[in-house]
């Protein structure tokens, strides 16, 4: 199955030539909404195939795909409304200085996007994931380039949404589809590509990213590539709920047996009684995790390899030892060290690093000192969470100050809440600084589309010449900017 460069040329200006059939918005946003109904009468056989590939289970699947039909029609909303296309129109001023000539502006589609399906999620961030949907609803035709792990369910899928054109006469070209790791490499490098979203390892990120800027013409590479989702637990509010924090936190970082992009794996914990007691709750709630499979056996014997790497650093410790289960499973538990080992470079940084699976390091802080000290040493984050004593959330104490200390670190900042689950909504931001991700945008939420766009400007130009979403007379009833007032 693995693609040829010869193939992956064929896909690829198969897809640039399906851009016209893309241009009506009307039909963009029908064909989401379609491809949306064919997925959802597809249920069934997809959750079978995607469950025997994957293990993750049809009740984890069957929500993972509700998910994605939502975002599909989410997507076609934002394409109905308009206000994507950053409209803005200024007639000519003469007493401006300098003066200013007749401007309209607005965003067209940069081209066709290659799509590099993750392994932990074979819907909503794979072959009809939010990558897909965003570049489909900004005018852009995708080629895919499947994960290894569900190689069937990638072919099924790309079938489904090919069928979903096709009811609105729309090429199947505009979803391409390529297999194996040379083809990954030869579609960044494809000079018809103008764009790439990607979610996966450091390592694997990083490089098509230095492939996708060492071209002869370098695209924006959109990467999420890894996060360790650092919280930080209060004294208070370890006094005031170390029970209910050890429980939520158990729940978080063993959700999906711990292969979510925001699991939580490091979590700071005061030293004493409160956080005594808080590791307690944890331990309880983590010995009663059922042992799981992962989505393959590379990424069980890279956890059981990292665990035992990281559990024999000194001063660790294993309340509930996490590592291999059964022949294909691995257990959930975790680890704790004292945070002054982390505060400075050392064999201890080991654990400032993500190890994919249902593992956490609580790391026991003495003093205030010690929990900036660790901040201070980590990478960026999609998501930073701080648990806070009722008081705290009130605005009394060091709530706020924690709140600036950890805002920098990610993309998503939470309050006495936990990172799995990421919401599908217009204020949603799934990014944080590198390495969590290569750039400043999300990849879920309606300002996703806007990676796969680019401004353009109109100077001078005669109203017959305009596109018709520039023009005076708005035929079309965008939202936009008009000589400086804002139009709905």
């Amino acid at each position: 199955m693995e693609a040829t460069a010869q193939e992956v040329d064929t896909t690829v200006r198969a897809a640039h030539a399906t851009r016209e059939a893309l241009a009506d918005r009307t039909v963009r946003a029908a064909f989401l909404r379609t491809a949306a109904e064919e997925l959802k009468a597809a249920e069934s056989t997809l959750v079978e195939v995607a469950d025997a590939e994957t293990a993750l289970g049809p009740v984890r699947l069957t929500g993972e795909l509700a998910r994605t039909c939502y975002q599909l029609r989410a997507f076609a909303d934002i394409v109905d409304e308009g206000e994507f296309l950053g409209v803005v129109v200024n007639h000519p001023d003469d007493t401006a200085t300098p003066p200013i000539p007749d401007l309209r502006r607005y965003k067209v589609p940069l081209g066709v996007v290659a799509v590099y399906s993750a392994s932990n999620f074979p819907f909503a961030f794979s072959v009809p994931g939010g990558d897909t949907a965003s570049a489909l609803a900004a005018g852009c035709p995708v080629v895919v380039k499947a994960h290894p792990d569900h190689p069937a369910l990638s072919e099924l899928v790309a079938k489904v949404l090919r069928r979903a054109a096709a009811r609105h006469d729309i090429p199947a070209g505009v979803v391409g589809l390529v297999h194996g790791f040379e083809a990954g490499i030869e579609l960044i490098k494809h000079p018809l590509v103008a764009g790439a979203g990607f979610t996966g390892s450091i390592r694997g990120g990083r490089a098509l990213f230095d492939a996708a800027a060492a071209r002869p013409v370098p695209i924006p590479f959109h990467g999420e590539l890894g996060s360790l989702n650092p919280v930080v637990v209060t004294e208070a509010a370890a006094a005031e709920r170390a029970e209910a924090i050890g429980a939520g936190l158990a729940g978080s970082m063993t959700l999906g047996v711990g292969q979510f992009c925001v699991k939580p794996g490091l979590v700071l914990v005061p030293a004493g009684a409160a956080g005594d007691g808080l590791v307690k709750s944890l331990t309880d709630a983590v010995s009663d995790t059922d042992a799981g499979v992962l989505l393959d056996h590379r990424m069980r014997d890279n956890f059981v390899a990292g665990v035992a790497e990281r559990a024999a650093l000194p001063g660790v410790d294993a309340p509930v030892t996490p590592g291999a289960g059964g022949e294909h499973t691995v257990s959930a538990g975790f680890l704790t060290v004292p945070a002054g080992r982390l505060t400075a470079e050392g064999e201890h940084d080991l654990l400032l690093e993500e190890c994919f699976g249902p593992v956490t390091v609580v790391a026991r802080y003495e003093d205030e000192a010690e929990v900036r000290g660790v901040l201070s040493r980590l990478p960026g984050n999609l998501t930073a969470t701080v648990q806070l004593s009722a008081e705290e959330a009130a605005g009394e104490g060091r709530g706020a100050e924690l709140l600036a200390e950890v805002t920098p670190l990610a993309g998503r900042v939470l309050v006495n809440g936990w990172p799995t689950g990421v919401a599908v909504a217009a204020a949603q931001h799934h990014g944080g600084p590198y390495p969590a991700t290569t750039s400043t945008s999300t990849s879920v939420g309606g300002t996703a589309i806007e990676r796969w766009l680019r401004p353009v400007a109109y100077q001078g130009t005669p109203e017959a010449l305009l596109p018709p979403e520039l023009r005076d007379h708005n035929p079309l009833g965008l939202p936009r900017r008009f000589n400086g007032v804002l139009e709905r």
